[in-house]
């Protein structure tokens, strides 16, 4: 800024000259004076260097519509002494590309037309360079090129259309909306952006302040009831509306809003209605409506009964969605004791304005009557829900109650009690169809259901389609019916070096019966387990009991398996017990009390579901027929055999050593199986045949060891499994499975010497006697 008031200074100096003729620049000299910034602080002076060039246009109109290029200005240089060794350069906003200059003379040409409103001013730089060397003979100059205006834009309402609300009734000159245009014209020069706002459509119920844009109500006590909304446009004018000026318009819709000015009325003084005795209660009766032209809020409606003989037997309402009047029933209706009500209603506004109360009252009144008309009615119920209890124990034909029905028409017919199917599917109970008394018909089981919900009919022996219903509810109370038992199917584990005292097991048990006091289980071990010396019961008095040990440590190998029966008895009268088994597994430990290996008996812990295991079992139980059958018949089939026999089906073992085929006839000696304690194998010399006895005796020893130490393994010395060759082969089968005791008859296998040579051995071996030939002896 302060560049340029010395530039302003320089300029008006220069002009004042003697011996100029136009306006220009010149080089002059000129002192300035630089301060230190401070007061008092030292003032220094120098002589400016003389500047050679000038120019003398800084100002060019936009929208220049001719066709030559427009004249802006030119630069000049006392360095210039017209010999065309000096060059002029422009550089800059638009320089070369809306600003031209000729670089001999130094003129400056628009070469664009200009829109002031996209750019109002232009800076550029100039120089002065010597045409041989293009050395700069003056310092580089900057200029501004300002833009002059011109009116060429029109007003605008940049936020138009408008939308306005303003209530109904409202004095004149109430402020309704601000209208506001713009122009983009200069608003610092001329009168080109000043505007003046009128009205061109909304006379006369609005109007517009010139100045200010703000429409304003024109007419008093517009209602809206008559019109609601109007359509105004609005103009707006620059350069003050005088001549040459451009416009914009704008519209405004303007909308009247309600007030509470109308009061509700009834179309009619008195009403009249049909009601038919049978409605029920609280159903509406009637309709009625008091008109009201407001909306909204100030359209809603209060009714109330004034007066009448039905005050208590109806009541009316506001629907809040047509503010119509519902006659509502509160009692029942009967033509025999009253056939006809009158009611006096009002209908007022629930809001009130107090400006309108002068006009008039803001309700009306009106006259309800109601006929009732006399219907058949059904049988009527007393009481309509029943509430009656049985004991499970109770036998067939046990009362439980009684029902009662009326007609209440004047002809009282007699009632026919029935109970509906649909409630009693498993026909636990009847009724008698004259007295209505409930009986049992079955045995009734409080653990399968506690509460039957049966529905009992009504129906007039002179009028069939008179039919009422009535809901009985019967409670079955408990007796001490079931034992108790575990809670879950227990089985747990211990370590082989678990400790006395230490509780290995917490059990809980569960009864489907539901005393009155709750339940008070007592938990104790039988006779014959109360001599176990491994474990021992304590119950702990809160229907639970802790399993204990009594010795330390356990043998795995001796018995892997312990079978604990528990005995549960509940606190009933009379008391019911159960006897459960808990299953104990005794495991190999580590150090820190992981168990590694348990019994190969002990279940999944996953479990499955009751369906699944009962389908298990089932199956499992068809599979077992169908073994113990097809054995059976097996039995049938084949003749007994002697021991001898025994003993050479018995001599099949599963050993390493390929068979020879028809040709091997060595096999164990049967006599050293059947005499394990008195067979002597040691020495230092032991053949290959006797050292194969040897491990089969070890194996066998080891293996009598722990079925005699299982409890749970079945009563015998050894359990063989054999597969039976199929029933379609004539041979039938081999294996010992089928065969007989001793008792039965011998077996004759002479058969064998008609099969050819290839069974030739088996019919030396079992031909003779039905005897194995020994080939030992």
């Amino acid at each position: 800024m302060k560049s340029l008031r010395l530039l302003s200074v320089l300029i008006l100096s220069l002009w004042a000259e003697p011996g100029r003729g136009s306006p220009g620049l010149s080089s002059g000299g000129l002192r300035e004076a630089a301060g230190s910034g401070r007061p008092g602080g030292p003032v220094l002076s120098h002589l400016r260097r003389r500047r050679s060039w000038v120019w003398n246009q800084f100002f060019v109109l936009e929208e220049n519509t001719g066709d030559e290029p427009l004249y802006v200005g030119k630069l000049h240089s006392d360095m210039d002494k017209g010999d065309g060794q000096v060059m002029y350069h422009l550089s800059g906003e638009g320089a070369m590309s809306i600003f031209t200059i000729n670089e001999q003379t130094g003129d400056i040409h628009a070469i664009k037309r200009l829109d002031r409103e996209q750019q109002a001013y232009y800076t550029l730089r100039a120089q002065v360079r010597d045409r041989n060397s293009h050395l700069l003979l003056e310092p580089e100059s900057q200029f501004i090129i300002k833009v002059q205006d011109v009116n060429d834009n029109a007003p605008k309402f940049l936020d138009g259309p408008y939308a306005a609300r303003v209530p109904e009734r409202s004095p004149v000159g109430t402020s309704v909306v601000t209208v506001v245009a713009t122009d983009a014209d200069d608003p610092t020069y001329g009168n080109s952006a000043r505007l003046v706002y009128s009205i061109l459509k909304g006379l006369p119920y609005f109007s517009v302040d010139p100045k200010t844009g703000v429409v304003r109500t024109a007419l008093p006590d517009m209602d809206r009831e008559t019109r609601d909304r109007y359509q105004l446009v609005i103009q707006a004018k620059d350069l003050l509306g005088h001549l040459g000026c451009l416009s914009g318009t704008t519209a405004v819709t303007v909308t009247l809003t309600d007030v509470n000015d109308n009061p509700p009325r009834f179309p009619r003084r008195s009403y009249q209605f049909t009601v038919p005795e049978s409605v029920l209660v609280p159903s509406v009766v009637a309709r009625i409506k008091a008109v009201d032209l407001d909306v909204g809020a100030n359209a809603e409606v209060v009714y109330r009964i004034l007066d009448g003989d039905g005050l208590g037997t109806f009541r009316i309402l506001t629907d809040p969605n047509t503010q119509e009047g519902l006659v509502t029933l509160l009692k029942d209706l009967n033509f025999e004791h009253k056939s006809s009500y009158t009611l006096k209603i009002e209908a007022s506004n629930q809001h009130v304005d107090t400006r309108f109360l002068l006009v008039g009252p803001f309700n009306d009144v009106t006259m309800v009557q109601l006929l009732v008309e006399d219907e058949d009615e059904p049988p009527v119920f007393s009481p309509s829900v029943s509430h009656m209890v049985v004991s499970e124990g109770d036998p067939i034909g046990t009362n439980v109650g009684s029902v009662s029905a009326q007609d209440p028409d004047g002809s009282s017919s007699s009632i026919r009690y029935s109970i509906d199917k649909k409630s009693d599917t498993g026909h636990f109970f009847d009724i008698d169809s004259i007295s209505g008394t409930i009986r049992t018909s079955r045995f009734l089981d409080r653990e399968i259901r506690v509460l039957h919900n049966i529905t009992v009919i009504g129906t007039e022996t002179l009028d069939q389609s008179q039919v009422a219903s009535a809901v009985v509810l019967v409670s079955v109370t408990d007796v001490n019916d079931n034992p108790p038992s575990f809670a879950a199917e227990y089985w747990t584990s211990v370590c082989e070096d678990v400790q006395p005292g230490q509780i290995i097991e917490t059990l809980s048990a569960v009864d489907p019966d539901d005393p009155e006091n709750g339940h008070h289980f007592l938990f104790f071990l039988p006779a014959e387990a109360a001599l176990n010396h491994s474990f021992t019961l304590r119950d702990n008095n809160d229907n639970t009991a802790s399993v204990l040990m009594l010795h330390p440590g356990f043998l795995r190998q001796h018995r892997p398996v312990h079978l604990l029966p528990v005995v549960i008895a509940d606190g009933g009268s009379p008391s019911l017990s159960s006897t459960n088994t808990l299953t104990i597994s005794v495991c190999d430990c580590d150090l820190h009390g992981n168990q590694h290996l348990c019994s190969q008996d002990e279940p999944r812990r996953g479990g499955m579901g009751t369906g699944a295991a009962a389908i298990l079992t089932g199956l499992l139980t068809f599979l077992g027929v169908v073994m113990v059958t097809a054995v059976i018949r097996s039995r049938r089939r084949e003749p007994e055999m002697l021991d001898e026999e025994q003993d050479v089906q018995e001599n099949i073992v599963c050993y390493d050593d390929e068979g020879g085929g028809e040709e091997d006839t060595e096999a164990f000696d049967m006599f050293a199986l059947r005499h394990l304690n008195q067979v002597n194998l040691t020495g230092s010399s032991i053949d290959p045949e006797t050292q194969k006895t040897r491990l089969l005796l070890e194996f066998i020893r080891e293996r009598l060891q722990e079925v005699d130490l299982d409890p749970t393994a079945p009563p015998v010395d050894s359990l063989q499994t054999y597969a039976l060759e199929g029933s379609g082969s004539t041979a039938q089968s081999l294996s010992s499975c089928s065969s007989m005791s001793s008792s039965e008859p011998e077996q004759n296998f002479s058969f064998l010497r008609a099969w050819g040579p290839r069974f030739r051995r088996l019919a030396d071996l079992y031909g003779q006697g039905g005897g194995v030939a020994s080939e030992h002896s």
